[in-house]
């Protein structure tokens, strides 16, 4: 079971002769049972590739190439994976406390999900899936601390049962212990049997946590290297992947020598180091 796009490219029209190349060609296989990372500078399309997959792009946008997702019993096409958004893919927002309604109660807005999916689960039982007390069903989104709107964002994903995680930038905002139990939830997903896509610049966790089975690595539009976590993080073979490892702290804090470029109308031939 994967999660696979072949040459997935979407383009934002913006005037007559003027696009955003937001995601272009790319190519991806998530394994079931693995967190696939998805790595880059921000601008660099990591979100508009993940939104690609969930059918959350701007009704402009035009989308070519293909997102397939292989269950046991079928493979659902692009447009099926959009249409059963919360069964069989789910998505965990940045700042996941700004995406909920502020003058509503986490419980009820998480038995309205449950309801809305269809779904047999109970929001205490959700919640205790990733670590939060019943009390939290009282609380309203301002109450709760950054790393609690992230694991009640979880308990939203996990309600429709769904395949597939795209958690993007889960972690942003987190400190160290907070981020490194986000992504423990997703890995004990991914080990249950699920795919996840962890959209992410927190290279730092990423490292620490080890989660990743594969890594991909975006830049200007385009996916420029896969591989092993292990491989394209501790021996990357593009330049590009090179750079941005090294301006980690960890390892330098060496500025990246290129500016990342506006995606409006990029050239074709457009390529890291390009002047």
């Amino acid at each position: 079971m994967t999660l696979t796009l072949h040459q997935v490219t979407v383009r934002i029209p913006l005037a007559p002769g003027r696009s955003v190349h937001a995601v272009t060609a790319a190519d991806l296989v998530v394994r079931r049972g693995t967190v696939h990372g998805l790595i880059g500078e921000s601008g660099s399309g990591k979100s508009m590739l993940a939104a690609t997959i969930t059918g959350l792009l701007p009704k402009r946008a035009h989308l070519t190439g293909a997102v397939a997702l292989e269950l046991d019993d079928r493979t659902l096409t692009t447009r099926e994976i959009w249409r059963s958004r919360g069964h069989t893919v789910a998505w965990v927002p940045p700042s996941a406390m700004t995406y909920f309604t502020p003058v509503r109660r986490i419980g009820s807005q998480l038995a309205e999900t449950i309801r809305y999916l269809g779904a047999a689960h109970d929001p205490v039982e959700l919640l205790a899936r990733v670590g939060l007390e019943v009390t939290v069903l009282q609380q309203y989104p301002h109450e709760l601390s950054g790393g609690m709107a992230q694991r009640a964002a979880m308990a939203f994903a996990l309600a429709g049962d769904p395949a597939l995680i795209i958690a993007d930038e889960p972690t942003s905002a987190l400190d160290a212990e907070r981020a490194a139990a986000i992504l423990g939830l997703l890995g004990d997903f991914a080990a249950g049997g699920g795919h996840v896509l962890l959209v992410t610049h927190d290279l730092t966790a990423l490292q620490e946590s080890a989660i990743c089975t594969d890594v991909s690595v975006m830049y200007a539009s385009r996916i420029v290297e896969s591989g092993s976590a292990e491989t394209v993080l501790d021996n990357p073979g593009e330049r590009y992947t090179k750079d941005l490892l090294a301006a980690l702290p960890e390892n330098g804090l060496s500025p990246l020598p290129f500016r990342t470029p506006e995606l409006v109308n990029l050239p074709d031939d457009f390529r890291y180091g390009t002047p």
